[in-house]
């Protein structure tokens, strides 16, 4: 399987995953001419070579109208405390570099800030607009627009305000509209079958936005990478920005160690600031096994339920994010018939699907596994047939493949067409 493996042991930042991604490419020249022909408002974007603690990389610049946004320490950035609420939404993106010292204030646009010599403030329906009127493919445009909401939500919550109230003074400028949009077009062009996405490294202290001094991680990043593993450490300053975590918790697939893969190529995205631990964002493009993975298995004992409310719980931990629910008869101490509760799910999800147990279920513990699984590639395609389309499930992998209609619409063929369910299968052929 494809698998794409993201370091964050230094944070993240947008144009630090950009400059890691790109550097995975074998023509990355032809890359950049890529993105530059996006022709994204003021927008040009260069790779520099770049070398921290003896490691050469690539620095993405982004320059809107000729100019750079320059990184400045947390006092420094006094002045700059643009009364964003969300400019530590950009507080970093640009600089991951400058990542952590940014108070939230300038990820990238507080450097653009001055932007086009004013303070751009945009809604996400501005945001929208911009990124409409870009020559994308739906795809990377859906992914775009998937990964500002994350933030939109984040910033809502912190501030209090409805979606539609808020304003990306930083997030909404053209540079960091270049970040979010590099990254996802060059994700979708690598086409990885899964991202992995290593526990991210958040700093630690304190960062000053336009509100005033907040903790590390922001309150944005924090909202954003719920469920996600997390840690600070020794080094001062907010290493992963509200941009760089969106753009994780969207394409991730799980969070965790590296898994065992054949690597095939490594890029390094880095930021401007030196510090004693390199800093860089890491990407690995690789195979692992055709489908392994893993997975918590959550088992509890259930003597106490009725048939109808262990189904109800069922459909909560499925919607809670459990892989799979299923359920067992077993006999039970004093010899009394119970059921015995089976619930898959991956690590991000784990906290939220024990909530869940306990919440519409009479258990009162939970024993844990942690489970390698091994599992065929999933796709899904439309067959024209005779009677109409029909989705089809394929699964392969390990030297196998196999194919199945979907249940659904053949029992919606058969009920339109006044026939069986086998006389539908014979009809379209097998």
């Amino acid at each position: 399987m494809k698998t794409l493996y993201f370091d964050c042991g230094m944070g993240a930042a947008g144009d630090m995953l950009s400059a890691a991604l790109l550097e995975l490419f074998d023509d990355k020249q032809a890359v950049l001419d890529e993105l530059n022909a996006l022709d994204i408002p003021g927008v040009e974007f260069k790779a520099e070579v770049s070398t921290k603690c003896g490691i050469n990389g690539t620095h993405l610049s982004v320059t809107v109208n000729g100019e750079e946004e320059e990184s400045a320490d947390v006092h420094d950035h006094e002045h700059h405390a643009h009364d964003h609420v969300h400019a530590h939404e950009h507080s970093h993106e640009h600089e991951h570099e400058h990542e952590h010292h940014h108070d939230h204030d300038h990820e990238h646009t507080h450097e653009h800030e001055h932007d086009h010599g004013h303070h751009h403030h945009s809604s996400m329906a501005d945001i929208e607009h911009i990124i409409g009127h870009l020559p994308l493919e739906d795809a990377v445009r859906a992914d775009v627009i998937a990964v500002y909401k994350l933030i939109a939500e984040a910033e809502s919550h912190a501030h209090g305000m409805p979606v539609s109230e808020i304003h990306f003074h930083e997030v909404g400028t053209m540079d960091a509209v270049a970040d979010i949009t590099a990254a996802c077009l060059l994700i979708r062009k690598l086409a990885p079958e899964k991202i992995v996405v290593s526990p991210v490294h958040v700093g630690a202290g304190k960062v000053r936005c336009a509100h005033g001094v907040l903790p590390v991680p922001a309150p944005a990043t924090a909202y954003i990478l719920r469920d996600v593993p997390i840690y600070g450490g020794r080094i001062q300053g907010e290493l992963c920005t509200p941009t760089g975590a969106a753009l994780l918790k969207h394409f991730a697939a799980a969070f965790g160690d590296m898994p065992v893969m054949r690597v095939q190529r490594v890029g390094y995205g880095m930021g401007k600031k030196d510090f004693e631990v390199a800093n860089c964002v890491r990407a690995m493009l690789g195979e692992t096994g055709d489908g392994a993975d893993s997975v918590y298995e959550l088992n509890c004992n259930i003597d106490d339920m009725t048939a109808e409310t262990i189904g109800f719980a069922a459909e909560k931990i499925r919607e809670a994010g459990a892989v799979e629910v299923f359920t067992t008869a077993v006999m039970m101490k004093k010899n009394r018939p119970g059921t015995l509760l089976t619930v898959l799910c991956r690590e991000a999800q784990k906290e939220a699907v024990v909530q869940a147990i306990f919440k519409h279920t009479a258990t009162i513990g939970i024993r844990e596994t942690l489970c390698r699984r091994y599992v065929l590639t999933r796709t899904e395609e439309t067959v024209e047939t005779a009677l109409g389309p029909v989705r089809r499930k394929v699964s392969s992998g390990y030297g196998v493949q196999r194919a199945k209609f979907e249940h659904d619409d053949l029992a919606a063929l058969a009920e339109k067409n006044g026939l069986s369910l086998t006389e539908v299968m014979e009809k379209i052929g097998r």
